[in-house]
């Protein structure tokens, strides 16, 4: 009982965001290792796909619970948003703030709205994309399109934004905060969000300046 009502609460959905968030952010980084295989081939890139959806029960097992991840992720991140305009508005309001909230942390719910556009959008151009056709040629066709290669470039700057001030809350509803490893922390907080950017960004610029004509 005493569990139910730790995530009903502040802390509890606090939590959740964190633990979500990691889960996200580890998803994220195998996600980015299997699209960097585009840069070295196409065969490459579609031996990979093929041996991924060669296990459908283990991806259907997968979707869904990455779908329960986002879906929680969702929920308590809007949760908490409500709340904290609630505190803010309310007479009892503190207003010193030790460190002025950045632009990330002011534009959270924005830009997740945002990555959470790009989600669907890019389902319905991968995942049901037709069967007769490799995943490698349909990343080539979608990407090679000037206006959906800028907007999967303008979701992954939204994403960058987001997880700018998300990865360095997680740490913090962690515990990790330490003058010894703020450096690395302040490091981290900016490398991981640009790395992603990097990856699945160079994925879009090279199909969206025609360096992947011949891919």
């Amino acid at each position: 009982m005493w569990f139910v009502r730790l995530l009903s609460s502040s802390i509890g959905k606090k939590l959740i965001m964190a633990a979500t968030g990691l889960l996200l952010v580890l998803f994220l980084i195998t996600h980015a290792a299997g699209n960097a295989t585009i840069f070295m081939s196409s065969d490459v890139f579609q031996s990979y796909a093929d041996e991924l959806h060669s296990h459908p029960l283990i991806v259907l097992v997968f979707s869904f619970s990455l779908l329960l991840i986002f879906l929680c992720h969702i929920v308590a991140g809007l949760y908490l948003f409500f709340e904290n305009r609630k505190v803010s508005h309310s007479r009892y309001e503190v207003t010193t703030r030790v460190v002025k909230n950045s632009f990330a942390s002011e534009t959270m719910p924005y830009t997740g709205l945002i990555v959470l556009l790009f989600l669907f959008v890019h389902i319905f151009g991968f995942t049901f994309s037709p069967k007769d056709v490799q995943i490698s040629v349909t990343v080539k066709e979608l990407l090679g399109n000037f206006f959906y290669a800028l907007f999967y470039i303008f979701a992954f700057v939204a994403l960058t934004i987001h997880l700018s001030h998300g990865f360095w809350s997680m740490l913090q509803t962690f515990g990790i905060n330490h003058p010894r490893y703020n450096t690395l922390i302040s490091r981290l907080t900016l490398g991981i969000p640009l790395f992603f950017l990097l990856i699945f960004g160079g994925v879009a610029l090279y199909f969206m300046t025609g360096l992947g004509a011949h891919y």
